[in-house]
């Protein structure tokens, strides 16, 4: 799976810059999206929830004790909260910040066999991956018709009741979505069934960096990866079915240069920075999920090992590893200083 990038330097079409290995920088953006997983699915499914109780009595059998914001929440459902332990959660209107959307309800009781039977243990968080893996998945995929981007804005992930309300007898789980992160996922506004789910940030936006590779929003004057210059919408030049990577390139590589242009003022900036424009690629997967949006990004290949980091915003003064970047010489060829005790060297000839 490849990922296009634009030379800085003015360069014919269709050139690619060597600076950057394209399957290293789409498998950094996997990674990052995997840790996004971990992270939220340990978090959601080790700590409880201390909200008021409901009891759900069952003829001729013990009161089941439930969360009750927890355990009200269907499919379509925005969930909310404030403190670590989530203990303040609450259903809010998914057009308002929320952090969790509810696709689908999967009763565990339902199942065959003891696993989840009275006086069972609250599953570990390894056991939870594998019951989100195993469910939730699914449930997503059918609250949204079957048109959800695994590669997009969104994750899927799993909440449980807390260990109190397992105790008492609930074994019911939450599938839902969450923003993609590789630590705590940022809030979202509307649902996702409503709205693209292009994996793109605001113009202006800096993105972290862990290894070399990108990771979350941080402010620019913080050690970064790229930073976002614009965002080009593939709908708006492509109708029909996905276009071709091909396509892409000539459309995205074009925009880019102009956005890139417009956000920096000059478009000799890219050069004397010595960064790379780099942008990705739509699958047809993501297409056809509704996901038509990618960034422009700047940032300073590594020799196929990743990014270096930077700090500053491009559009002032910044540093690349530790350094200000010097620009190339306008001629493309640079004359080494005199050794000690050389002749003067004769007249050069003018940049043209």
């Amino acid at each position: 799976m490849s990922k296009k990038q634009s030379h800085p330097a003015p360069k014919p079409a269709g050139s690619r810059s060597l600076h950057l290995s394209a399957n290293k920088l789409r498998w950094g953006l996997l990674i990052g999206a995997l840790g996004a997983v971990i992270a939220a699915l340990v978090t959601m499914t080790v700590t409880g929830f201390d909200s008021d109780k409901v009891e759900a009595h069952q003829p001729g059998a013990a009161p089941v004790v439930r969360d009750k914001e927890f355990s009200s929440a269907n499919a379509g459902d925005c969930l909310s909260w404030t403190e670590a332990d989530r203990s303040d959660l609450v259903k809010v209107n998914c057009a308002d910040e929320h952090l969790f959307e509810v696709a689908g309800v999967i009763d565990l009781s339902a199942y065959p066999g003891r696993e989840f039977g009275e006086g069972t243990r609250h599953p570990d968080s390894l056991r939870m991956t594998e019951l989100r893996d195993e469910h939730c998945v699914a449930a997503v995929q059918r609250y949204l018709g079957g048109r959800f981007d695994a590669r997009g804005k969104y994750t899927v992930n799993v909440m449980s009741p807390s260990p109190a309300g397992w105790q008492q007898g609930d074994r019911t789980l939450r599938c839902g979505v969450q923003v993609a992160a590789t630590t705590t996922s940022p809030p979202s506004t509307g649902s996702i069934t409503e709205g693209d789910q292009s994996k793109i940030h605001e113009v202006g936006t800096c993105l972290g960096i862990s290894q070399n590779l990108p990771t979350d929003p941080v402010d620019c004057a913080q050690p970064h990866a790229v930073e976002i210059v614009g965002t080009v919408d593939l709908a708006a030049n492509f109708t029909g079915g996905p276009p071709s990577e091909a396509e892409q390139d000539k459309y995205v590589e074009t925009e880019c240069n102009r956005l890139s242009t417009e956000y920096l003022g000059s478009p000799d900036a890219i050069r004397n920075k010595t960064l790379t424009m780099f942008f990705d690629v739509l699958e047809p997967t993501s297409w056809l999920a509704g996901s038509h949006k990618l960034n422009c990004w700047l940032g300073k290949g590594v020799d196929r090992e990743g990014f270096a980091p930077i700090v500053g915003s491009a559009r002032g003064e910044i540093l690349i590893d530790g350094q200000a970047p010097v620009p190339p010489p306008n001629t493309g060829r640079s004359t080494p200083a005199p050794l000690p005790g050389a002749a003067p060297l004769p007249p050069q000839p003018q940049p043209r």
